[in-house]
């Protein structure tokens, strides 16, 4: 379980995330991190997250925003909301790093996923930011900080998931690792 001052790192990327306030530590209410980029490029796809809004404020960098088909850059000062059920993606679209702070409402189990995300990334389980198929249905089936991909139609993504995340599940996947959080889910 994430902790105030917690600091994921990915080896690979250099990719740093810090714990600012926890869900334990807003009952609940949001989590706010501090995120450092110095991988460049987009590394998730874009996704709508259904029961949570973000927020991102630049503290230095650029911030490239994808929201509503759009594009965006960000500067340092600069912030973006995106409510729940849009379309949106971030990432660090230049050479230099990015740090902004990211603040996601309500915190439901956010810390979970990035901490999975970062341990699956540190064991180099994700490649070019990509996640494994059966990985990545099991963290859309079992999460409850629920999301889809903005660009696959919602229809064939259900029977995707509900085919084949039971599948990875069998096959040892989780969304929520004990060895990355504690807990297994």
């Amino acid at each position: 379980m994430a902790f105030k001052g917690q600091i994921l790192e990915n080896p690979f990327t250099g990719d740093r995330y810090e714990f600012l306030a926890t869900s334990a530590d807003t009952d609940g209410d949001y989590v706010k991190i501090k995120v450092t980029l110095t991988s460049k490029g987009i590394v998730t796809p874009n996704h709508i997250h259904l029961n949570q809004d973000e927020r991102f404020e630049v503290v230095s960098g650029k911030l490239a925003v994808m929201y509503e088909g759009k594009l965006f850059i960000l500067f340092a000062g600069g912030a973006k909301e995106f409510p729940k059920n849009q379309s949106h993606n971030h990432y660090n679209g230049h050479n230099n790093r990015t740090v902004y702070i990211q603040t996601v409402a309500p915190a439901l189990d956010f810390e979970y996923l990035l901490e999975t995300l970062d341990g699956l990334g540190s064991d180099d389980k994700i490649r070019n930011g990509r996640i494994g198929f059966l990985q990545q249905m099991v963290l859309l089936k079992y999460m409850d900080s629920k999301r889809v991909l903005a660009d696959v139609p919602l229809n064939f993504q259900n029977v995707l998931v509900n085919t084949f995340a039971p599948l990875g599940r069998i096959l040892g996947h989780r969304a929520i690792y004990k060895k990355y959080s504690g807990i297994e889910k």
